[in-house]
This record gives structure tokens, C-alpha cells and sequence, in this order.
């Protein structure tokens, strides 16, 4: 067994490892047994959500047969961060004796109890009366051990579920995992990078399984059944006493930054005697497999083990509810799925269990059909099988009930229809006859189409063709007809519904219809022109005056199509010479020709851009950061451009120009009568653009302009890039170089990267939609800082930001004063000594290379640093990525945090 290689592990390595960065919950423990009795009824533990007072808890260890460490079991139970619980609240068992090992240790849940912990600890002289001790004397810190124990085994459910779904779907069938990862994040609140579904089907999945802290999305369903604390003094002396920094940095789970926190929080007190170690449980019916960060030791100090059961509160019963409360579903339907969200809890535990759906018939009668949970496929499962010949009625509501733990749960509610014969009908405005020789998309409309199962076609030669088709409303459906290889005459719809024996038809009528040409458009020294007519998609070519067009895009403009033919050879454009008539001849699929007149249309209008400049605005300078690039626009400033005529020579009075984003999503347009356009004589024009007037706030990116002159739109240019600007206000440094300066500013989400270097050796890059208004930044070696905008992450800004440096805490002090007392003496001469690092040095010859501000120091500041792995980067860290409410910052793994958590090695 694994466990047992782990207790071979000598506690040296274990020491070590205390020292670097807590290491992941990946090392397999023991398993105990766990089973909840409340009344007459007894669940396993992976059934149990809450606990009660009065609850009966019955504990095994489950310790293979030659284990000869022997482990005292200890159940605990506290009763809130500020209140030290008896001693009559621990009960102990020795698992290696016989009664221990077969009968496990039974406890009644007391009436105060709000968390349960199970301790596993070595056995040694006076272990229970030291581990009684330690835990009366910081009830907090175990109070807060247990909530996040109980955290992060819930989000690691979550996580486990999407990552083992994602699995089965990839080892089966690949090519529907860009279907269910959407249905997986909603069931789960999980983040699915949607780039990864635009991959190869080979490529999906490693890529949705990357980054697993930043997958697991805040659950407050979670959090409310494992905070039996919630606010007061002792929430804030809990919260206090595990160094968890603050709730401002995002959306994301809590999971890795609890599971870190939890192995800095123990190591806060161990003794001589004991060490205490964090297992991560995990439940599958009444077993709870412990998963630990580090090898157990045996030497002094020993190794306590510590695990969570959960909170002792009312139940909270999972806020569950349906995706569309209007949506009308089948009865009948072989595999009924009810798309629901809001509990993801419901689909990655056993909490819920024996869910039902009920349904009453006509008759008055009622009908329990079992209720799976599948998050693959977005809700829930009923089996249908159940209703067999029971008289349902046309219209039927369906009630979901289960249990939630020990109490009941009623959950939403369903409308469901039973499959009847009914009128089908196109939609109307969906009356043009169907034409054969490609796809044709109509619309159908019943009183309801929840139960069609599939839909055939059957073409004039008899012969049967499926149709794709989807709903779009509750009473229609769109269709896509396959006719593109059918003959025109009588065609049949087939609509087959669930519970039917057998299908309705629809009748309908395919026509053929030859291509009817209007005439081809193109504009001298244009590569493209637009072919009009119907029935464009039979067009092969067109040619004249000794130029070949292809087919481009085909498209419908009121009711006419209308197809971009573009030149063989682009080049050839400006051999047309404009307002002339050529005869042109097109060649049809079918290798049919047709004669046709092409109009030879005057030049697009054209400019030039001649220079630009940008007015900022002050709000611009507010945010302190120097834009390097020239073609950069900030949104609230000024953009003056101007534009030398071309095509006509001269601008006229109704000539206007747009601009627009490149997706031209944002658009706007400047005109002399608007006042957005200038003329300076007849040849240039100088135009003025306020993005933040034109687009809001929300457009970003390259910018590019057009000239419009009589109707006609000219070839767009680029103009410039809009960025939007963060505000940064100041930056704090403390005087120790490992620890980190902290940013403040607004509007940080605008930020793509933050380097102390302009070549970002060492980025630290901010999450997508990072709400908070403080970042923690690597010390600055030149005394800048370098700032990458998410709207133009290629350019590389300064900040014009001094940094204010923090006096050195005693802490500081003091491990400088242990560092220079720990130098060898030697014959050597002395170095001049150090001037305080609160003040600045005297008389220097080249002066400072930025102002520092000594400012009091901060309790972030004041704090020790973490441990650092010799050999490494000296640059700070960010904070653990995946706090509560705080989005992962990337960084190097050596660097220490500002706000560093107080950790030691000895006795506390």
C-alpha cells in the first residue's frame, strides 16, 4: 500500500519539505470508516452533508493487518473559534486493540458541537492529554482547519467529476466533448476555456484539463454548508488565525489556496512531541480515503493526522432549479434529460440520493420515475419506462423529490406534454416553394414539438433522406431538407414522435428553377464585383474582356441573391476602364452558358492618411502609465487624423468618413454637417474622433476608417489601436527585496501583464475579469515598471509610478543583524556599515535612481517571509492563486508574497 511506503519515509525529507512551498494533497493515507445514524436511519458518510446534535457517529480506522505503528483515534467535537471545548468533547480509541479494531469508536454529536474533527495520532507517552491540550489552547485554528478541509473536499468533487467525465468522454467518444464540456461547466460551475473546443477532438481534452486552479468557479452553496461561522468576532479571529488573505481578488474557488493554507496553518504550532498534518478526505459510501501533502513521521515530533467531518448546522438544502422554467418537455421521450443549475454539489457527491420525479395523471394517480445525475450531459435523467400505458392526459407536471442527507428535499417543478397526433403546418412566411438542387431551411409549427423523436424525408423517386432539425420555439422547429440531390415533384415530411406508433406526414412540393441572371457590378480597379440573379450557386465562372471571376460568397439580399465573383488574377483589376458596358458570359455548373452585360463602375473614392495626433484627456494621465507606442489611442482622449483626396481630386460637401473597429462592431461617422470633418481646402480634410462619445466603453482594439462618397463606400484603412487605461495610483515596496511591492490602482482588469523589466523575464499576468483593486508586483530592479494593456498586449508602457518604500519591520532587522553576525571573521577590513534602510544614503555621487517614501510600516509588511528554496529566483511571489474570491496570478515559484504567512519550525 501506498500509505505504508509513506510511513518508510524518514522525517528529515519531511523537513525539508516543510520549508519549500507547501507540497499538493497527492499522497494516498489511511481510510476510516464512517457511518451517521439519526432515528431509525443510517447513512454513509458520502450521504451526509451536515450533522445534527444528537447524531451517532460510528468511526473505524481501517488499518491493514500488519500495521505496527500503533494510532490512537481521537474524535473532537469544537464549538466555535473563541470557545475552547471541554475536555468530555474528545474521545479516544486505540486502534491496536481488538475492540478498537473490530467495533471502531461510536460518539453522539453534542448539543453545542458546531465542526467535527477526527485526529489519527502515534502513540506515545501522555498523546491524548498533549493533543486535548493543544486544541483547547487554539480552538480557532482547528475551527478553521476543518471549514476549509470540508472546502476544499467538496470543490475537489467538483473538479474530480468534470476531470473524470472528461476523461470517459475522450477515451469513448472525442468528438462529442465540444458538446458536453459546455453542460459540464454549467452543472459543475466550472470554467471551460473555449479556445480548447476549437482544437482537434485529439487535442480537447488535455487542453480543458489544464490549469485545474483555475477551474473550480466559487460555489456560496458550498461555502454555506461548511461555515458554521459565518460572521461575529469568532468568524474574524477564525479568518484571523490562518493568515487567508483578503476576499477582493476575484470569481474562483478557494480549493488550492485552502488546501496550501491548511499545511501553513498546522505547522503554525506543532510541539516536541507532535506535528500535525492536513488529510484532504475524500467520501465513496461509508469509507473517507485520507489524502495527504507530506510523508508522516515517526521521530519527534510525530505526525498527527487531521481530518474534517462535516459542520454540525441546520441542513442547507441545494438552491436547484431548472435552466428554462417555460420549457415544455416529453413525457414519453425514451432518455428525458431536465437541464437544471445552481447546486453542483447535487452532481458531484451522493448528498442527493433516491431522487424521483413525480408525475399525476389524469386519473389522479401518481408515478415515481428514477432520477439519475449525469453532468456530461446537463442534468438530470429520468427513466421513462415507468409510465407504460398510465393515463397521463395531454399535459402532465413533474415534481422533483429526494432526499438531501437525512432530511427531504423538494426540488423544482417540470411541464411535461404525452405525445398526441396533432396539425402540422409551415410557418408562415415560410410559404416560397422549395427548389431542388440544394438545402432548403423551412420552419414547422404544431401546438407543441417536445416529443419528435426524428424526422424523415421522403423525395419524389420514394426514396427516405433524414432531416436535420432543432427547435427553436416551443411550438416550432427549424429543418434543414436534403434536396440537393432530388428531383423536383411531390415530397413527403415524416414526423415521428415518441410514445407514436407511427409517423405523420406533411405534404409539400419541391420545383426546379433555373439561374435567371440580372447583371454582374464592378468598380474600376476593384478585384471583385457582385454577380445578381437567383439560383447563383450553379455559377462556375464568369469571363470578359479577357478576365476570369470565380465565385466567392454567396449571399440573400431582399429576397435576391447576389454572388461575390472575385478576379483570377487580382492584378488584372485595372485593365477595366470605368463607365463603360462589357458583354460578359457565364458558365454554369452544369457546363450551360449565358450571355450577360456588365457595368464598368467609376473608382471607389480613396484617400490618403497624411499624419495624426492624440489630445489626452486628464483623466489619461491620471492613470500613470506612459504610452510608448505612438498609434496607441486611449478611449477618453482626442484623435485628430488627417486626409488627402485622392479619388475624386476633390472632397465633396456630403463625402463623410467611417470609422469603426475592425470587427465593425463599433462604428461611427464624421461628416461636416456633424462637425466630425474639417475641410481644409478642397483637398484635405482633417477629421475629429471621440472614441469615448462614438463607442462607449467597451470598444478596444485596431481602428479603421473609410471614405463614402455618393453611396459609394471606399477600402478600409487602418487608422489606428484604441486601448482602454487602467488607473494606477501608488505602488508600496517593503525593504526586504523578497517580498512583494503591492500595486493599487482601478480598473486593473484592463492589464494584461506587469514586468519589472521591459523584456518580462518574469511576468505576472492578471486573470480574466480581475475585479479587485490591488496586485502584487516584483520588486523593480531599475526603479520602473512595465505594464503590457490587455487591449494591445504587444506593446510594452511605463509606469510613471514612484515607488514608496516601506521602512523595514523589527523581523527585517532582526534576521539582517542573525545574517551579518552569522559572517565568518576574518584579517580582512571591515565594510563600512550599512545606513538604516529607512533612511536614503548620504552624499551619493550619482543620487537616487527614483524618490522613495519611507511610510508606515503595513502588518503585511511586518511580516516574516516564507521560506525560499536555495538556488532560486529572488523575485517576489504572488499570492496563492485560487483564494476565496481572488482569481491565480502567475508568477515565479520562488518569489515570497508581501502579505507572507508567519510560519516556524519549532515549538510555538
Amino acid at each position: 500500500m501506498k500509505f505504508l511506503i509513506a510511513l518508510s519515509i524518514i522525517f528529515c525529507g519531511y523537513a525539508r519539505a516543510a520549508q519549500a512551498a507547501p507540497a499538493p494533497f497527492d499522497l494516498s493515507g489511511p481510510t476510516l470508516e464512517v457511518k451517521v445514524t439519526r432515528g431509525l436511519v443510517t447513512l454513509p458518510i458520502a450521504e451526509v452533508p451536515n450533522l445534527a446534535p444528537g447524531d451517532r457517529l460510528w468511526i473505524k480506522a481501517d488499518l491493514p493487518p500488519n500495521q505496527s505503528a500503533h494510532y490512537l483515534l481521537i474524535a473532537a467535537f469544537l464549538n466555535g473559534a473563541t470557545n475552547p471545548p471541554p475536555p468530555s468533547a474528545f474521545y479516544r480509541c486505540a486502534t491496536w486493540n481488538d475492540r478498537c479494531a473490530r467495533d471502531g469508536l461510536s460518539v453522539t454529536v453534542p448539543d453545542d458541537a458546531q465542526q467535527v474533527l477526527v485526529f489519527l495520532a502515534p502513540e506515545t507517552g501522555g498523546d491524548f492529554r498533549t493533543l486535548v491540550g493543544t486544541v483547547r489552547a487554539r480552538p480557532g485554528v482547528f475551527v478553521r482547519t476543518s471549514q476549509d478541509l470540508n472546502q476544499a473536499a467538496l470543490d475537489r468533487t467538483r473538479l474530480e467529476a468534470y476531470l473524470r467525465t472528461i476523461r470517459s468522454y475522450d477515451e469513448t467518444d472525442p468528438e462529442k466533448l465540444k458538446e458536453v464540456a459546455p453542460l459540464l461547466a454549467r452543472t459543475l460551475a466550472i470554467h471551460v476555456d473555449d479556445k480548447c473546443l476549437e482544437k482537434l477532438p485529439s487535442l480537447q481534452a488535455p487542453c480543458l484539463m489544464q490549469g485545474q486552479e483555475t477551474l473550480i468557479l466559487n460555489d456560496g452553496h458550498s461555502t454555506s454548508i461548511v461555515e458554521a461561522l459565518t460572521s461575529g468576532p469568532a468568524a474574524d479571529l477564525a479568518m484571523e488565525a490562518s493568515y487567508t488573505p483578503q476576499l477582493n481578488y476575484g470569481y474562483y474557488s478557494p480549493y488550492v489556496a485552502s488546501v496550501l493554507d491548511i499545511a501553513r496553518l498546522l505547522d503554525l504550532f506543532h510541539t516536541a512531541q507532535y506535528q500535525y498534518i492536513p488529510a484532504l478526505p475524500t467520501a465513496k459510501g461509508d469509507r473517507l480515503t485520507l489524502t495527504l501533502n507530506a510523508a508522516p513521521s515517526f521521530n519527534n515530533p510525530k505526525s498527527v493526522l487531521v481530518t474534517a467531518l462535516p459542520a454540525v448546522e441546520k441542513p442547507q438544502l441545494p438552491p436547484l432549479h431548472a435552466l428554462d422554467p417555460k420549457q415544455i418537455y416529453c413525457a414519453r421521450k425514451a432518455t428525458l434529460v431536465l437541464p437544471v443549475e445552481g447546486a453542483p454539489l447535487v452532481f458531484s457527491t451522493a448528498y442527493a440520493h433516491d431522487m424521483t420525479l413525480r408525475l399525476t395523471g389524469s386519473d389522479g394517480k401518481t408515478i415515481d420515475l428514477p432520477v439519475q445525475k449525469d453532468p456530461g450531459r446537463g442534468g438530470l435523467v429520468v427513466d421513462t419506462t415507468g409510465i407504460g400505458a398510465s393515463s397521463l392526459g395531454d399535459t402532465v407536471e413533474g415534481e422533483l423529490r429526494g432526499l438531501w442527507g437525512f432530511d427531504t428535499y423538494d426540488g423544482p417543478t417540470f411541464s411535461l406534454v404525452n405525445a398526441h397526433v396533432q396539425p402540422w403546418q409551415m410557418v408562415a412566411g415560410n410559404q416560397s416553394p422549395l427548389i431542388v438542387g440544394r438545402d432548403e431551411t423551412v420552419h414547422l409549427q404544431a401546438n407543441n414539438v417536445s416529443c419528435i423523436d426524428t424526422i424523415m424525408l421522403k423525395d419524389p423517386a420514394g426514396k427516405d433522406l433524414k432531416v436535420d432539425w432543432k427547435s427553436v420555439k416551443p411550438n416550432e422547429v427549424e429543418l434543414k431538407l436534403p434536396l440537393t440531390g432530388a428531383q423536383p415533384g411531390d415530397v413527403t415530411l415524416l414526423v415521428q414522435q415518441f410514445g407514436t406508433s407511427e409517423p405523420q406526414p406533411v405534404q409539400l412540393r419541391a420545383f426546379s428553377e433555373a439561374s435567371h441572371l440580372e447583371g454582374f457590378e464592378i468598380h474600376a480597379g476593384d478585384s471583385e464585383g457582385t454577380l445578381r440573379g437567383s439560383r447563383l450557386d450553379e455559377v462556375a465562372s464568369l469571363s470578359m474582356n479577357g478576365l476570369t471571376f470565380l465565385p466567392d460568397k454567396l449571399s440573400d439580399r431582399n429576397g435576391q441573391d447576389e454572388l461575390t465573383m472575385s478576379l483570377a488574377n487580382p492584378t488584372e483589376g485595372a485593365a477595366l476602364k470605368p463607365e463603360t458596358t462589357l458583354t460578359a458570359r457565364v458558365l454554369l455548373k452544369d457546363g450551360r452558358p449565358y450571355p450577360l452585360t456588365a457595368n464598368i463602375d467609376a473608382p471607389r473614392p480613396s484617400v490618403r492618411l497624411i499624419s495624426k495626433s492624440v489630445q489626452p484627456s486628464v483623466s489619461s494621465s491620471d492613470s500613470n502609465i506612459l504610452l510608448t507606442n505612438q498609434n496607441e489611442v486611449p478611449q477618453d482622449a482626442k484623435l485628430i487624423f488627417s486626409l488627402r483626396s485622392q479619388s475624386p481630386a476633390r472632397f465633396v460637401r456630403d463625402e463623410t468618413v467611417e470609422v469603426a473597429t475592425d470587427d465593425e462592431s463599433y462604428a461611427t461617422t464624421l461628416s461636416v454637417a456633424n462637425g466630425g470633418l474639417t475641410l481644409e481646402d478642397a483637398h484635405v480634410a482633417v477629421a475629429t474622433l471621440n472614441p469615448a462619445k462614438a463607442f462607449g466603453s467597451s470598444a478596444f482594439g485596431p481602428l479603421q476608417f473609410r471614405v463614402t462618397a455618393n453611396g459609394v463606400n471606399g477600402e478600409w484603412q487602418p487608422l489606428a489601436t484604441l486601448v482602454r487605461l487602467p488607473v494606477l495610483k501608488d505602488l508600496q515596496c517593503p525593504a526586504t527585496p523578497e517580498l512583494a511591492c503591492k500595486l493599487t490602482g482601478s480598473n486593473l482588469f484592463l492589464v494584461d501583464s506587469l514586468s519589472e523589466d521591459p523584456h518580462f523575464t518574469h511576468p505576472v499576468h492578471v486573470p480574466d475579469g480581475f475585479p479587485g483593486a490591488t496586485l502584487p508586483v516584483p520588486h523593480l530592479t531599475d526603479g520602473q515598471l512595465y505594464v503590457r494593456l490587455r487591449d494591445d498586449p504587444a506593446v510594452i508602457s511605463a509606469a510613471r509610478l514612484t515607488a514608496q518604500q516601506l521602512p523595514p519591520s523589527p523581523e527585517e532587522l532582526a534576521r539582517a543583524d542573525a545574517r551579518r553576525e552569522a559572517v565568518p571573521v576574518t584579517d580582512a577590513p571591515a565594510a563600512p556599515a550599512p545606513a538604516p534602510a529607512s533612511a536614503p544614503p548620504a552624499n551619493s555621487a550619482t543620487g537616487p535612481a527614483s524618490i522613495t517614501q519611507p511610510m508606515p510600516a503595513s502588518p503585511a509588511a511586518t511580516a516574516p517571509p516564507a521560506a525560499t528554496t536555495p538556488g532560486t529566483s529572488s523575485h517576489p511571489a504572488m499570492p496563492t492563486s485560487g483564494a476565496v474570491a481572488q482569481p491565480a496570478l502567475t508568477a515565479p515559484a520562488s518569489v515570497t508574497p508581501l502579505a507572507a504567512s508567519s510560519t516556524t519550525s519549532g515549538t510555538n
